[in-house]
């Protein structure tokens, strides 16, 4: 039997990937502040995407997760430059969910790396520049990207900015995803700078989105008392690394006591860093009732992996977990069949989704860090025919993107080159795909459902003689 869970009970296991604060009085008072502070989310809602992570999971849905690689404080979400960026996601994410659902015919669950993902691991504690060594960068909540002692001192006070950062966006996206921005009716205005081939394949589809609308209408339907059709539900992520942050935001379910609920995000996820079985992670995540994701990647074994999902969802609860392979284009094939069948050897419910960012990471030559489109396409084609193959459900993507033209990734219908990456490299740690890559992503995935679906329903083969 395990040890019974507290909200801190993970501070009694080892735990990596945390910073050292020079102020450990200063630290604990900023989150004894933060636990006094109001709910980001809240239970209810956590509750709702665990039932829509369900329906995914038995191949009924399919889950779009993506956003920032790291949020930044340096716009404020009061000016115009965060306010316009935010609805610049949000656009792009209409705009693919948009694509899946009418290409696929299948609901899209849209869980944003927003309002909250300020937190990153770090491969090495310290990084060197010009022969001084300081605190490798951790994500602004913990310290700035400049390269200065002062930035780069884990500073308490950022927690508080974190959560106001974190509010403001939460708001503007309630008031955008209820306030008539996301009508269906809208479809047209959701657009942003593509190529033409692209912008021309959204407007075929917007064309035919609208005909349909107006076919309903002229059928006595009204649309204004529709609420699916006038809104949209965006969930929000980001990964659990800072746990006396996270700890300061659980509460207890007022409508069922004794459930704890981490109120920064809807749904959390697990790093393949921080996966260890016996540490502060695991423990933590174990006893909040959120949805949550577990990334997988190369090292991860099946006896390991399925150990983990015992912990994490002993009961075996439709839409608690997300197990998130980022394996790179070369290893997919080789192993993830090993895991896909271990799951579905014991029982388990899961909604398999797929990051083919972090797995597909290189050094250009011009010495920026990278993506290529080509093999974050080639992973994704990948874990579709793994699943096809084992008679599983394909149930979602993991991205890192932006609504912005950015040049990060290298490839897409731009042809991004490694000599064209300085251009517009803005991300504060990993490359991101832009919004014309993330659209070409959109309707990549589109086919790859559609086929999905038609081998799921394809009529059995008629009797001789019949």
């Amino acid at each position: 039997m395990s040890e019974r869970w507290t909200r801190d009970s993970w501070r009694k296991k080892p735990i990596v990937q945390v910073p050292q604060y020079p102020d450990k009085g200063e630290l604990d008072a900023v989150e004894h502040k933060i636990e006094s502070f109001p709910p980001l989310v809240f239970a209810g809602e956590a509750r709702n995407l665990k039932t829509v992570l369900g329906r995914v999971a038995t191949g009924e849905g399919f889950l779009l997760h993506g956003g920032d690689c790291a949020e930044s404080f340096t716009d404020p979400s009061a000016n115009n430059i965060s306010a316009n960026n935010i609805r610049d996601y949000l656009r792009l994410f209409l705009q693919m969910a948009v694509v899946l659902t009418y290409a696929a015919a299948m609901p899209v669950v849209k869980v944003g790396r927003i309002a909250g993902q300020f937190a990153k691991p770090r491969s090495s504690p310290t990084e060197k520049k010009n022969g001084q060594e300081l605190p490798s960068y951790r994500g602004d909540i913990i310290n700035g990207p400049e390269f200065t002692a002062a930035a780069r001192t884990p500073d308490p006070a950022r927690l508080i900015e974190a959560y106001r950062h974190s509010a403001s966006t939460l708001n503007l996206l309630r008031a955008l995803t209820h306030g008539g921005y996301a009508s269906l009716g809208r479809v047209h205005q959701w657009m942003l700078d593509l190529d033409p081939r692209s912008k021309q394949r959204y407007l075929e589809l917007a064309d035919r989105i609208s005909e349909a609308l107006a076919f309903m209408q002229a059928c006595g339907l009204d649309l204004e008392s529709h609420p699916e059709l006038k809104a949209t539900d965006i969930y929000t992520s980001h990964e659990a690394l800072l746990l006396g942050y996270e700890q300061a935001m659980t509460r207890e379910d007022s409508t069922r006591p004794g459930t704890w609920c981490c109120t920064s995000a809807h749904m959390l996820w697990i790093g393949d860093r921080t996966r260890q079985p016996d540490h502060a992670h695991i423990e933590f995540c174990r006893g909040i009732m959120n949805p949550l994701g577990l990334k997988c990647g190369p090292t991860t074994k099946p006896d390991e992996l399925l150990r983990l999902v015992e912990i994490l969802n002993p009961q075996n609860e439709p839409g608690r977990l997300t197990l998130i392979s980022r394996l790179g284009a070369d290893k997919v094939g080789e192993q993830l069949p090993a895991l896909v069948r271990a799951i579905k050897r014991e029982g388990r419910v899961v909604v398999w989704s797929c990051d083919p960012m972090h797995g597909n990471t290189i050094t250009a030559t011009t010495g920026y860090k990278t993506r290529p489109f080509d093999l974050i396409l080639k992973e994704v084609k990948s874990f579709f025919s793994v699943h096809a193959a084992e008679g599983t459900h394909a149930g979602g993507v993991h991205l890192e993107m932006t609504g912005q033209n950015v040049t990060e990734c290298t490839g897409g219908a731009h042809a991004i080159t490694d000599e064209g990456l300085n251009a517009r490299y803005h991300t504060l740690c990993d490359p991101r795909l832009n919004a014309e890559q993330a659209i070409e992503m959109a309707f990549l995935l589109a086919e790859l459902l559609k086929a999905e679906r038609a081998a799921r329903v394809r009529p059995l083969p008629v009797a001789a003689g019949l």
